[in-house]
């Protein structure tokens, strides 16, 4: 049996990876906006200097998604029946013949269209959540894999310091678009949604994350096989 405070560990590691993914997601979307939907939409204006800082925010996300997973990778939850990744490919596969069966949007462009229904956000959540799976249990897919990415660690960590500035700085801009997305919404009615109330949360939460990894120097500590 699974200790509890264990299973309650890798349910928040999975929580961080999915958000990541989230705050990738809803940044796309946004950029997607100003550069092909809208031309002349300025995101959030004047509460946010320039949309393209979407761009770190998603910078900040990506450079979280590792050191989130390793905190999970490093429990012994077991598993049952089978390897965590394949119920990720279950999920995805799921996910993405529910895009293409009960959603008007296509499936290469479910996360770049302005469609807020409640049928293409659930399968945007489901393709989320499978992705989260699938990274978490990544290494273990073959040996193959496990080789490759243990390789592209140990290329990435020889430049951790850059990488520890590189997410302070992130965060610090992340946390900055938090505020000015906040003060946005506080000072426009029309823009006070809950897709817009998600992307504060799913950008805040980071944004701190970011700040604790740095603080914690997690790259410093990370072992490389």
């Amino acid at each position: 049996m699974v200790n509890p405070w264990i299973l309650c560990k890798k349910i928040f590691s999975l929580s961080l990876v999915f958000n990541a993914l989230l705050t990738i997601a809803c940044a796309v979307g946004i950029i997607a906006g100003f550069y092909w939907t809208y031309p002349d939409w300025q995101p959030f204006h004047p509460y946010l200097a320039d949309g393209n800082l979407f761009w770190v925010v998603i910078a900040a996300a990506a450079i979280n998604i590792f050191p989130s997973a390793l905190l999970g990778r490093k429990l012994h939850t077991g598993r049952f029946l089978f390897h965590h990744y394949f119920y990720g490919f279950l999920v995805l596969i799921s996910a993405s013949l529910y895009v293409i069966a009960f959603t008007p949007v296509s499936l290469n462009a479910i996360f770049l269209v302005n469609n807020t229904s409640l049928n293409v956000n659930m399968g945007r959540f489901f393709l989320l959540g499978g992705l989260t799976l699938l990274l978490d249990d990544l290494p273990d897919v073959s040996k193959r894999v496990e080789r490759s990415l243990n390789y592209l660690k140990g290329n990435v960590l020889k430049g951790h310091r850059f990488l520890v500035v590189s997410q302070a700085f992130t965060g610090i801009v992340s946390l900055y678009l938090c505020i000015a997305v906040l003060f946005a919404m506080w000072n426009v009615p029309q823009w006070a949604t809950l897709a817009n109330a998600i992307l504060v949360i799913t950008v805040l939460v980071t944004c701190i994350t970011s700040f604790v990894f740095v603080k914690k120097k997690i790259w410093q500590h990370i072992p490389v096989s």
